[in-house]
């Protein structure tokens, strides 16, 4: 069975349909691709599976329990991990802070057990920060982990909160653009990354306009144009799909 299913999921804004009764789903252990001109729907699926938004009709589900109708902190708490489009970390915050954040549905205790300072805390307090480096050297950013998140490079950024959602230990993470800003060099190293974050046992669903990152990485892609699933299947089936190269073609419109 599929990791996650989203069946004939439609939704619509003031009228508009931004996604038209959309089906796919994302195989256990596998990186699956979302591309599309802008303003295709991909945000808008990763809002819905992810619980940001509700779908006006249709049905998802994750590990074949369904979680449409689900709040986003009941959908985390299951496993599902997710970065977004527009930078979100918590700017006032240091690094390491972004990233043990992330942990917090993890970490055991009560506010009243945190608040006595039992040794039981300190040894996990002492676990979170060992494991939030760890995250952070993996990202290159283990130098900065006493930095004002703020005041890192847009890139370095993304890859915080990256880091901030593999904190989560999430058995599917949703990546929005998580090359946007990145340098070539970064690039690389975010592809080689997310490389070895399935080979941890994670289920990856990105989405991506760097073309080549993400024919290079998934092992399947499905295409959204104009809020419709115009085409599904491996990197080299949908490159040289007509459909595809025709969306790509057409006008682009805001996302």
């Amino acid at each position: 069975m599929p990791l996650l299913s989203i069946e004939e999921i439609t939704k619509e804004y003031d009228g508009i349909r931004a996604l038209d009764r959309v089906s796919l789903k994302v195989k256990r252990g596998s990186i699956k691709g979302l591309i599309g001109p802008n303003g295709a729907g991909k945000s808008t699926l990763f809002h819905l599976i992810s619980g940001v938004e509700k779908p006006g009709s249709g049905k998802i589900y994750f590990r074949e329990r369904e979680i449409t109708s689900m709040e986003s902190h009941e959908i985390s708490a299951l496993g599902i991990g997710r970065t977004f489009q527009t930078l979100q970390v918590w700017g006032n915050m240091t690094v390491v802070e972004n990233i043990m954040a992330g942990m917090n549905r993890r970490l055991k205790g009560s506010l009243f057990s945190y608040g006595l300072w039992l040794p039981w805390i300190r040894r996990s307090e002492k676990e979170a920060l060992k494991e939030a480096k760890e995250i952070l050297d993996s990202l290159g950013l283990l130098g900065k982990w006493e930095s004002i998140a703020s005041q890192l490079p847009y890139g370095k950024q993304k890859l915080l909160e990256l880091g901030r959602a593999l904190a989560m230990k999430p058995e599917l993470l949703l990546l929005d653009e998580p090359a946007s800003g990145l340098t070539l060099t970064e690039m690389r190293q975010l592809s080689e990354r997310i490389l070895q974050i399935r080979q941890e046992g994670v289920t990856i669903f990105i989405v991506e306009h760097h073309m080549g990152m993400v024919m290079e990485i998934a092992d399947e892609i499905a295409v959204l144009h104009n809020g419709e699933l115009i085409a599904e299947g491996t990197p080299d089936a949908v490159r040289r799909n007509p459909e595809v190269i025709e969306a790509y073609l057409t006008r682009r419109s805001p996302n």
